[in-house]
């Protein structure tokens, strides 16, 4: 075996405002295919930040899935020519992860009281940060309407019901919290 190389984290092309996308064109970094992509970038975070806190197993489980479906719509956006999408299997969601999604809502929904009242963002730190996420998803869906058609309409169904879903945990999480919600 040979030794483990090390790539620098930092290569200095981007120092003047400009990134590379998968084929290796140069944009700026205000670009709103990169924007976009950032978007989604920050959306995972939060859901990595949610899974840090300690969520219950059984949600984590699903939010892992939903990380990974989320990178992949980065990347997807990180490739005008379409190559990633033809070469690497988990990169490919579809049509069944909103089906997916839509089923972990139909569950998650089953342990809750119906919804008849405005709630506000709150009651634990973990569901505080579904909400959060809940947003930046709201936020990404935004720059992908506005990337048509490079966005396909299975990228926007998917993250309309992903706001739907990060809901719909935070609900999840504040009642096995014990933490009632406030209605507005």
């Amino acid at each position: 075996m040979g030794e483990a190389r090390y790539v620098k984290i930092y290569t200095r092309t981007g120092d003047a405002g400009e990134t590379s996308l998968f084929d290796g064109t140069r944009v700026k970094k205000d670009d709103p295919r990169v924007d976009a992509y950032g978007e989604l970038d920050e959306l995972n975070a939060w859901i990595g930040f949610v899974r840090a806190s300690g969520i219950d197993p059984d949600l984590d489980l699903e939010l892992d899935r939903i990380q990974r479906e989320v990178f992949a719509f980065s990347a997807h956006l990180a490739d005008p020519r379409g190559r990633i999408g033809s070469a690497v299997a988990k990169a490919a969601v579809g049509d069944s992860d909103v089906a997916e999604l839509e089923r972990f809502i139909d569950t998650c929904q089953s342990e809750l009281a119906p919804l008849n009242k405005f709630i506000l963002p709150g009651g634990s730190a973990t569901g505080a940060a579904l909400h959060l996420a809940r947003t930046v998803c709201r936020r990404a869906e935004r720059r992908l309407v506005a990337l048509r058609p490079e966005a396909d309409a299975s990228m926007l169904r998917y993250l309309n019901r992903l706001s739907d879903l990060l809901f719909v945990l935070a609900r999840v999480v504040n009642r096995r919290a014990g933490i009632p919600e406030t209605s507005w």
